[in-house]
């Protein structure tokens, strides 16, 4: 059941993202360093320099990320890649999540993403992955679009396990989506930790 919730909760905190970080009442992704955690309230120094408050909902969820290996990325495998376009017209990934098959479809699409001014997100099932001197080669395919992605050996893989609130400690890096609410403070449902050393790359 507690597998079951952290799935469900990622997969919602991933599909919120698909809407524009900064619309109106829409989600902000937030990515930064935990302050504080006291009474649901968390704290995050955010990359931008920035001290925001976020309201936990009851029942958060809390993930972590496990590390995998480059080879586990096969054909028929759902994951989700943040990539910047290269001169040669692929994209080169920044980060894979390896989505466990209970998520498969969760977000799918190819679409804008704020990890960097120019990368994108793609939600897709790999068609094919060839292996080279540079890295995997991967042919995505969602919504009937065709998306072209090199994967290099350093680019950090992983894929979704279980944490809990007392992983939310001062100095831990975050990742989260966070609607504002009707007092005007930012509210979330779901946060990524890092955890063992892995740091949430998205």
């Amino acid at each position: 059941m507690t597998r079951r919730i952290v799935l469900l909760g990622l997969g919602a905190l991933l599909l919120a993202g698909r809407a524009p970080a900064r619309a109106q009442g829409g989600p902000r992704r937030i990515r930064g360093r935990i302050e504080g955690l006291a009474d649901r309230l968390l704290t995050v120094t955010t990359r931008e320099g920035q001290t925001v408050a976020i309201r936990l909902s009851e029942g958060v969820g809390v993930s972590a990320l496990r590390r995998l290996e480059l080879s586990a990325i096969a054909p028929g495998t759902f994951i989700g890649t943040a990539a910047e376009p290269g001169p040669d017209g692929v994209w080169r990934a920044m980060e894979v999540l390896v989505f466990p098959e209970a998520m498969r479809g969760t977000g799918e699409g190819h679409y804008a993403w704020d990890l960097t001014p120019s990368s994108s997100m793609t939600n897709a099932t790999v068609d094919s992955a060839v292996q080279g001197n540079d890295g995997r080669s991967l042919t995505l395919t969602a919504r009937g679009q065709t998306v072209k992605v090199l994967v290099p050996p350093e680019v950090p893989v992983v894929t979704p396990i279980p944490a809990a609130m007392e992983d939310l400690r001062p100095g831990a890096q975050v990742f989260l989506s966070a609607r504002p609410g009707p007092d005007g403070v930012l509210t979330a449902t779901r946060v990524t930790v890092a955890r063992d050393g892995v740091v949430p790359p998205m």
